[in-house]
Formats: C-alpha cells, sequence, structure tokens
C-alpha cells in the first residue's frame, strides 16, 4: 500500500441525467472567455453530484501536477457524504489549462450539548462526554496582492519584491548589483533570483539560488517569466526551491509544492 486514499471513480451512464449549466471561465493567458460545464459524478448513495464551481472565481493556470490539488472534496446535498472527486479543469485553445475553483465545503454545524436526536435518560447526565477538540484556526489573511504590470526586465523584479513583500518577508530590496550567483533580491530571511528573460530557467540558476539561501540562512526563491527546464524542476523540487511563474500582469503563480507551502506559511524566519 502506498498510503494513498482509493478515489472514487465516475460512471459514464450516471452522468447524462444531469446536466449542469456552464459557467464562464475567463483564461488567464489569452483572456478568451470560454463555457465551462462543471462535471458530475455519481455519488455512492446513487445521486448525481455537480461539482460546485465558484461563480466568479479566479482560476489558476496548471503548470505543476500533484496529487493533493488534483482532487476536490465535495458534499452530496443528498445523504450529507464528504469525498474526493477529480478536480474540474477546463482548457483553452491557446494551449493553457486552468483548475476552476469550486465553492468550498461549508463547515458542519456546532454540535450541542448532549447527543444529538437523543432522548433524555437516566444515565444522559452522568455519562462522560468526549474531552473538546483544541481549536484550529485557519492561516492569517492577506490583504489582496497588488500586482505590478510587467514591461521591462526592472517591472519583473519589482513584482517579485512586492510578492515576498505581500508574503510576510520583510525588508525586501534589489541587490546593489546582480552576481554571477543571480541574486536579484534579499531581505530578512529570504534569497530570491528573479528570470525577466524568455528563455526557461536553467538548472544552474536553481542551484546557484539554492546555495545562497544555504549560505544566508534564508529560505531561496525563484521567479521566472518563462518558465523552467525540465531538469531544473527537478532538482528544485530535490531541494525544496519554491518556483513561480509570472505572467505580464505580474501576478506570480506557484509551480511545485514548496511554493505552495510557502504561500501556506508566509515570510516566516527559518528554523
Amino acid at each position: 500500500m502506498d498510503g494513498k486514499q482509493s478515489r472514487p471513480t465516475a460512471c459514464p451512464t450516471c452522468l447524462e441525467p444531469n446536466m449542469a449549466d456552464s459557467v464562464p471561465v475567463r483564461c488567464p493567458t489569452c483572456r478568451r472567455e470560454n463555457a465551462f460545464t462543471p462535471p458530475t459524478f455519481p455519488c455512492a448513495c446513487g445521486a448525481p453530484l455537480t461539482l460546485p464551481v465558484l461563480r466568479g472565481g479566479v482560476p489558476i493556470e496548471i503548470l505543476h501536477r500533484t496529487w493533493e490539488a488534483s482532487w476536490v472534496e465535495v458534499r452530496c446535498e443528498v445523504c450529507g457524504r464528504q469525498d474526493a472527486w477529480p478536480a474540474p479543469e477546463s482548457g483553452c485553445a491557446c494551449g493553457t489549462v486552468v483548475r476552476v475553483p469550486i465553492t468550498p465545503v461549508p463547515a458542519a454545524p456546532p454540535v450541542p450539548d448532549g447527543s444529538a436526536g437523543e432522548l433524555p435518560g437516566p444515565d444522559t447526565a452522568t455519562r462522560p462526554q468526549p474531552a473538546p477538540r483544541p481549536a484550529v484556526g485557519p492561516p492569517p489573511e492577506r490583504p489582496a496582492f497588488h500586482p505590478v504590470t510587467i514591461r521591462t526586465a526592472r517591472d519583473c523584479i519589482t513584482a517579485a519584491a512586492q510578492y515576498l513583500k505581500w508574503l510576510g518577508f520583510s525588508d525586501v530590496a534589489r541587490a546593489q548589483e546582480r552576481t554571477a550567483a543571480g541574486v536579484d533580491l534579499r531581505g530578512t530571511g529570504v534569497v530570491a533570483q528573479v528570470d525577466p528573460t524568455t528563455r526557461a530557467t536553467a538548472l544552474r540558476d536553481i542551484e546557484c539560488v539554492w546555495l545562497n539561501g544555504l549560505s544566508d540562512s534564508a529560505v531561496p526563491v525563484s521567479f521566472s517569466l518563462a518558465g523552467y527546464a525540465r531538469d531544473a524542476r527537478s532538482r528544485a523540487d530535490e531541494l525544496h526551491v519554491p518556483l513561480f511563474v509570472m505572467d505580464l500582469t505580474g501576478t506570480p503563480q506557484p509551480v511545485n509544492d514548496a511554493a505552495d507551502e510557502l504561500i501556506s506559511n508566509g515570510g516566516r524566519p527559518p528554523g
């Protein structure tokens, strides 16, 4: 066993009677608006379950596939069962594939004192109750990120600096001189390389920024306008270097798991 949960599979014959209404999805690359029909799957109870696409949600371009990101949790409105289903994806004529956001599963209502639906009995008051679980709060919410439109290489570095500050890193500033190591930005607990060229970022660039992070006891981060070479992506995964790719709107998108973790954890000082 590899530890991964088995996922329910869809039965095509169960999907025909419940065709969902299409929703518009705007491609983040070419800005074309495409009609997208949310997929419908058969719940274990037999009811058709249509993935609740979040209207007005911002689609995310898929640049790096992970197991966890490929599934979404959805609760059946008929039986209340919550299962993992394939995350909805939409392809554009320009070649971009995006992940369409869905409406989050609502939190379960608080359990009232005593057992729900149970008539009071002589032993109800004295029955031992389970210890309350410690409350786990959500991660701190950040304000909306305001991107910097990229027209020049300097804009690309500025956009990356703004993003690192948005993540929570302080004192982020442009390096006075770009060394052979390729460090463009430094801040408290972070070093970053920004590649504004039209070539894919190479393996050597990833290893250089990682070595700089190791030397400074800082998080190494890489930003690229043209993406990453295959061996560079693989090496970044091995070294746990967060990779981001930027489009001309100046909004960085995570490429690997390390980048997703950095977004979740924010600019915490390295332990």
